[in-house]
């Protein structure tokens, strides 16, 4: 076996030393192994990216009510007599109070409104009308400049997603959304979260502003107690006990949870159909040049065969250089897409069917996944020629240098 060892390694040193002579095509397999490995990545670095936005948007304490049988904000409503009838029940509702007696909830809706980019070009945001506990209501929000909008009043607060893509959004401001004119009195952060791609307003001036006079599409509830579980259990019940529209609520992860995974699986739908499509054709690119690799050294190969090396090293060494030059592009992949994508700002429509802004994150298992496609290139590429390397006729490559 060690002796097998020191033929592989020698006949190893061979390859790699020949690499001179072919190094343009073998280049050429490095490259195109990388670009596999980057177009994979920049795929799912853009699912990770869009799952931690949404992701950062759940606290485990909040939950959200919703109307109508949906599990989504849009198309539900939660009609005022439910809410006053919540409101107004005694004994374990499932939701804590906010300090002044009252129960700590927000009374939401969101409007699709137009603006134009820096661009040119006009784009769908979320203009959420909610009550001023809302901001309360979301442990990651804070205020970076200004002040809160005053209750009754035409003013918004920008998330810093917009105000950074966004011109006209500067604190002092006054912006047109359809025919009303509003201040912006504050810009808000969100830890990076999908919060930071909505603009906040109280909501009886949404509702005036829009004609939307007592359309609430959402509550948001902090749940009472230590136990998020049991609160909400508690909560559920009293929700079936309130006759009309059905209402249900839902954890706050759970929902931004089930926006991420469906866009999460189109993203994933597209991108590794394209990154395997690319792989096949990477694959026949480093069949090719490591039957190049092989033809180039046919002569080294069966002066070692004749003396007395056996069939096994050669076929080793010739897998383990398709490997190496597919690991090699697998690391240039992997450092391209780092420095490309990670970081990058992207954006794509949200639940709402409103923009949604995110960054695209390549954390280890993206690397990981693409790094191992790339390297199944090699494996998957390199195992022909070193069959091949191993039956070389002898007699007809000493003969071919002759």
């Amino acid at each position: 076996m060690s002796s097998t060892l020191k033929q592989t390694f020698l006949m190893l040193g061979v390859n790699v030393g020949s690499l001179p002579r072919r190094l343009a095509i073998s280049l050429s397999m490095v490259l195109s192994v990388g670009l596999v490995v980057a177009v994979l990545s920049g795929f799912l670095a853009m699912a990770r990216g869009f799952e931690a936005t949404l992701a950062g948007a759940g606290s485990p304490d909040i939950a959200v009510i919703l109307g109508g049988g949906t599990n989504q904000e849009t198309g539900s409503d939660v009609p005022a007599d439910a809410i006053r009838s919540l409101t107004a029940m005694s004994g374990d509702t499932g939701i804590a109070p906010d300090g002044t007696g009252g129960s700590a909830l927000s009374r939401e809706t969101i409007v699709p409104i137009d603006v134009r980019g820096s661009d040119g070009t006009e784009q769908t945001l979320s203009l959420r009308g909610m009550d001023p506990a809302g901001l309360d209501l979301r442990a990651r929000a804070r205020l970076s400049q200004g002040r809160l909008f005053l209750s009754g009043a035409r003013e918004i607060v920008v998330g810093a997603r917009i105000a950074d893509a966004f011109p006209g959004f500067a604190v002092g401001q006054r912006v047109r959304f359809g025919a009303v004119d509003w201040t912006v009195a504050g810009h808000f952060t969100a830890a990076g979260s999908a919060f930071e791609s909505e603009i906040w307003a109280d909501l009886d001036a949404v509702q005036s502003a829009f004609d939307r006079q007592g359309q609430v599409q959402s509550l948001r509830v902090r749940l009472a107690g230590g136990d998020p579980a049991t609160a909400l259990a508690a909560l559920r019940e009293r929700l079936s006990d309130i006759s009309g529209t059905p209402l249900t609520a839902i954890p706050e992860g759970d929902l931004y949870a089930a926006q991420a995974e469906r866009t999460e699986s189109l993203i994933r739908l597209f991108g590794w159909p394209i990154a395997l499509l690319m792989a096949v054709g990477a694959t026949a690119g480093a069949l090719n040049t490591m039957m190049s690799s092989v033809s180039d050294r046919a002569t080294e190969i069966a002066t070692l065969r004749l003396l007395g090396f056996s069939r096994l090293p050669a076929f080793a060494a010739t897998w383990v250089e398709a490997v190496l030059l597919s690991a090699a592009g697998a690391a240039v992949g992997v450092i391209a897409s780092w420095f490309a994508f990670n970081g990058w700002q992207a954006s794509t429509m949200g639940a709402n069917n409103t923009k949604m802004a995110f960054q695209l994150v390549v954390t280890p298992d993206v690397i990981l996944t693409a790094g191992l496609l790339g390297l199944a290139v090699g494996v998957i590429g390199g195992a022909l020629p070193a069959l091949a390397a191993a039956r070389l006729p002898l007699t007809t490559a000493l003969r071919a240098r002759g």
